[in-house]
């Protein structure tokens, strides 16, 4: 059966599963817990039981020790309610609650979803886990000494593996790299997470996510994220792109719009004769669908010049500046 859990201090409640950690059941339910490596060997996700009972699971010796085990303490990510629960512990308010971590990473896989876009995908050590907010980038470290910043196209719940879309630019050393010589199994250093680009849950206001190129990847993540959590918020997706195979991955925008109501539009800048859809600069089409945007809250990521249009344009009609949200893709570090 079921169990209810109460955080203290936030009184925020929740319930869990048979079979469920109690963490798994926090994420599930949009409550942002500390966490490391999701498998009991770290002690980042620790808490104080003040009341009820659990099954500690496979919370290693090292990372809770017996005198803790006494003193009622638990880890969250492999401990499982045998009753309702009352816990004390630090949730996870801003970006600044989530620890920076400098981690080894293996390319697990390649794919090339357009001639100018490739998806990869990190595995992580076994015993280590990202914790970050949908929206938010990683960096990697480069033998030179130099940092290249890509955004998490994944969702937190999803996060065995960590997905970016990497465009290929001219002349840029990373990229052409990442075309030309990365192969799977590669070993790539990253730090991370930054960034304030991220779902403000506590809004009731309909969405506007706003997506130029490879823009895409932290919007997917906000998205995903979003339905995982249930979130109800009206929710509008535009998705700009020079041509139909820069909507690399259309079919999902789709799929979303078909089984979770997401309105999506997507926007050529340079279309084929056949092409029947919206055309022109991907913001303008939303000013055309939106002229009043008083009662939004916009997420915007892509290129500067498209997010500094963007900011301009909103605000001018009506968007009240801080419900203005942008990760801007300067291909350089973040």
């Amino acid at each position: 059966m079921a169990h209810q859990v109460t955080l203290q201090p936030s009184g925020h409640t929740f319930s869990v599963a048979d079979g469920a950690t109690i963490l798994e059941a926090a994420l599930d339910a949009g409550i942002h817990l500390p966490y490391g490596c999701k498998n009991g060997a770290c002690g980042a996700c620790k808490a104080k039981v003040l009341s009820g009972e659990v099954d500690l699971g496979i919370a290693q010796e090292s990372a809770l020790p017996a005198a803790e085990r006494v003193a009622g303490m638990a880890l969250l990510c492999c401990a499982t309610p045998r009753s309702d629960l009352v816990i004390e512990v630090h949730e996870v308010a801003t970006v600044g609650d989530i620890p920076v971590k400098t981690l080894p990473c293996r390319v697990q896989k390649l794919e090339r979803v357009a001639d100018d876009v490739m998806v990869i995908r990190l595995k992580l050590p076994t015993n280590e886990r990202l914790q970050f907010l949908a929206g938010q980038y990683i960096e990697f470290l480069l033998p030179d000494g130099k940092r290249r910043a890509f955004s998490l196209a994944n969702a937190p719940h999803a996060d065995d593996l960590l997905e970016l879309h990497v465009r290929r630019i001219p002349g840029g050393n990373f990229t052409e790299h990442v075309f030309t010589k990365m192969k799977e199994k590669d070993i790539l250093r990253i730090e991370g997470p930054f960034g304030s680009f991220f779902l403000r849950e506590d809004s009731a206001k309909p969405i506007l996510l706003v997506a130029g190129g490879t823009g895409f990847a932290p919007i997917k993540g906000l998205i995903e994220h979003a339905l995982h959590i249930g979130i109800r918020r009206p929710m509008q997706l535009y998705w700009g792109a020079k041509d139909r195979a820069g909507l690399y991955m259309n079919a999902l925008a789709e799929r979303w719009a078909r089984e979770n109501g997401i309105a999506y539009t997507p926007v050529l800048s340079e279309p084929d004769a056949d092409w029947r859809g919206r055309t022109g600069l991907v913001h303008q089409a939303v000013l055309a669908d939106h002229p009043d945007l008083s009662a939004f809250q916009a997420y915007v990521c892509g290129a500067p010049a498209m997010c500094e249009a963007a900011q301009r344009d909103f605000t001018a009609h009506g968007l009240p500046a801080e419900e203005f949200f942008a990760d801007v893709f300067s291909y350089a570090p973040k």
